[in-house]
């Protein structure tokens, strides 16, 4: 006879214990989003409804909501007829809002109207973890990373994908045409007259569809950026790392402390790339860490001249490489760098030993540089190491002088970009997995920065109940 463990026959009737409290456990994490939640002075954050309504029905006091959200978004529930589903049937979800069940509706309208209060909430639990003595580092590790939306590839058009679409769309007009002409001189018969009728609707969709695009296209290249996407109206197409891929999405840029680990500032954007975003997120950081100096490393995604001139005069300190857009090097041809410059002279010594000296000052793509060459090229034996042309010019930025000290910090710390990699990425890869498919829920970007806001704060809270455990942060936040 076989024996297993049995389960309690569904007809027997048991008695459950009368409080909701007996089924949620003292380190429960629900009673940390509880906590914070009731700490939280949810009028002056500007959430909706705070304060009820002398009249008419009452509506669900928004704690109630955000704590279901916050659940939701710790516990990869983020859709609103999910979190629905759940306040009928999870206990630590009834718990948590008392058992009373919003239906999706409300709760959708909840997180679309109430996102500047929910971005601010955000903010408010990287505030406690200042206060709690979890930042005390004022060094941080900038990246970005790129997050679908809601909106399809094919729904999104640059100018070189209407030029691709409407080629394609005239090539095949072209050969239906071709097909029309070989059916006219053939004999007439049932099946070639229902042949022709099938390729003269297959014209007539095209010819409309090429009348649709050239609308789009006049919309598309009256907007700054030339793109349009017809879903998300906010949503950009983006280069990713692999090779000929790309997104229809948002670019998502966070500010990680190097010590803990959690996410001190982020924002979304829509530029594809990061060159313009070292300075906004420094600063972002340090006004969430209440500093006057702050250490920033970040990959060479970020150079820009301009801004760490930004930074510089900010007291942000970056670290970060130049990236090595030139071909000389690979090609057994002197660099820059193999240049070395005399602050003393204002010159500059070549591999071949000769000085160059000072020149004139002109503008490049809006920098003011310096430009530096000498005479001797000409007869020097190097010269097909260095340059094809006359002699070789050098320019010198008039900031240079940023730049190089940035190159001084990496020579002298090189585990910095393996710090960068270990601290900011890690985030990102949690973050994406929690919100399952990678994918933002919401169309337009107030509502994607919303989104995120929950995101990050499930991760902070996530990474500091780990760091301290669930009682001692209970404890922190009455403090």
């Amino acid at each position: 006879m076989d024996r297993f463990i049995e389960g309690t026959d569904r007809s027997q009737v048991t008695l459950f214990p009368d409080r909701l409290e007996d089924w949620i456990y003292e380190d429960n994490p629900v009673r940390i989003v509880d906590a914070f939640v009731d700490e939280l002075d949810l009028k002056g954050l500007g959430f909706e409804r705070a304060a009820s309504a002398a009249t008419g029905r009452p509506g669900y006091h928004p704690s109630v909501l955000l704590k279901l959200y916050i659940y939701g978004y710790l516990n990869r529930v983020q859709s609103s007829r999910r979190l629905e589903r759940e306040a009928g049937r999870n206990v630590e979800v009834m718990w948590l809002t008392g058992r009373l069940v919003p239906d999706h509706k409300t709760i959708a309208d909840f997180r679309k109207d109430n996102g500047p209060a929910i971005r601010a909430v955000c903010s408010q639990f990287v505030e406690l973890c200042r206060r709690i003595g979890l930042l005390s580092v004022a060094s941080v590790a900038i990246d970005g990373s790129k997050f679908k939306a809601v909106n399809n590839r094919d729904r999104n058009f640059t100018k070189a994908k209407m030029a691709r679409r409407m080629k394609q769309i005239e090539e095949s007009v072209e050969r239906y045409l071709h097909q029309l002409d070989s059916a006219d001189r053939q004999e007439p018969t049932a099946a070639i007259a229902s042949r022709v009728d099938r390729l003269h609707d297959k014209t007539d969709k095209l010819r409309e569809e090429m009348g649709r695009l050239k609308a789009l296209e006049a919309e598309m290249l009256a907007r700054p950026d030339e793109q349009i996407s017809l879903t998300d109206p906010d949503a950009r197409s983006m280069a990713t790392s692999g090779r000929g891929s790309g997104v229809v999405g948002y670019n998502v840029q966070a500010a990680v402390e190097t010590d803990h680990h959690l996410i001190v500032a982020h924002d979304v954007v829509q530029s594809g790339n990061d060159t313009s975003q070292l300075a906004p997120m420094a600063e972002r950081a340090k006004e969430a860490l209440k500093v006057d100096e702050l250490d920033v490393v970040a990959d060479r995604g970020y150079f820009s001249a301009e801004q760490i001139l930004e930074c510089s005069k900010t007291g942000v300190t970056p670290t970060l490489p130049k990236p090595q857009r030139s071909g000389s090097r690979k090609k057994g041809m002197f660099v820059k760098q193999d240049f070395r410059y005399l602050a003393d002279e204002d010159a500059y010594i070549c591999p071949a030993g000769e000085v160059l000296t000072w020149r004139y000052v002109t503008e490049e793509a809006g920098l003011v540089v310096s430009r530096y060459w000498t005479d001797a090229c000409t007869s020097c034996a190097l010269k097909g190491q260095c340059t094809t042309g006359k002699e070789r010019r050098i320019s010198r930025w008039e900031h240079e002088q940023l730049v190089e000290d940035m190159q001084r910090r990496l020579d002298e710390t090189p585990e910095a970009m393996r710090q960068r990699r270990e601290t900011v990425e890690h985030p990102f890869g949690t973050i994406k997995m929690r919100l399952g498919a990678t994918h933002f829920l919401m169309k337009r970007l107030g509502n994607v920065k919303t989104e995120m806001a929950l995101s990050v704060l499930a991760y902070n809270l996530t990474r500091v109940m780990n760091i301290l455990g669930i009682r001692p942060l209970i404890q922190a936040m009455g403090a």
